[in-house]
């Protein structure tokens, strides 16, 4: 359960789905496998070290086109196994009631 109640689905896959890590500023890209998401995290293995890494906060590419991603942070590492958290984006900036009136017009 989440915070709001809301029960979480978790999906687990059988075989690894092919996916990459890059940098927020992009001098690292690193490919790995998603075993398990859901909507607020994800478990990934990883081939080879990640020591020296700064994972505090990355991307998360679910496509080849890297057009589908997920801001994230590493919650937990187990040798080449690493789970993650999603990172919320940015709160939207609350409209106020004439812009609220005027895209209604």
């Amino acid at each position: 359960m989440t915070e709001d109640g809301k029960s979480v689905e978790r999906v687990t896959f059988s075989r690894g789905v092919d996916v990459c890590i890059m940098a927020i500023d992009g001098t690292w890209r690193r490919d790995c496998q998603l075993n398990a998401i859901s909507d607020n995290d994800a478990s990934l293995t990883v081939e080879g070290s990640i020591q020296g890494l700064n994972l505090k906060e990355f991307f998360l590419l679910l496509s080849s086109t890297g057009l589908a991603y997920r801001r994230c942070e590493l919650v937990r590492v187990n040798g080449a196994d690493m789970d993650i958290s999603f990172l919320k984006g940015k709160p939207s900036k609350r409209r106020s009631a004439a812009d609220e009136e005027r895209a209604r017009a």
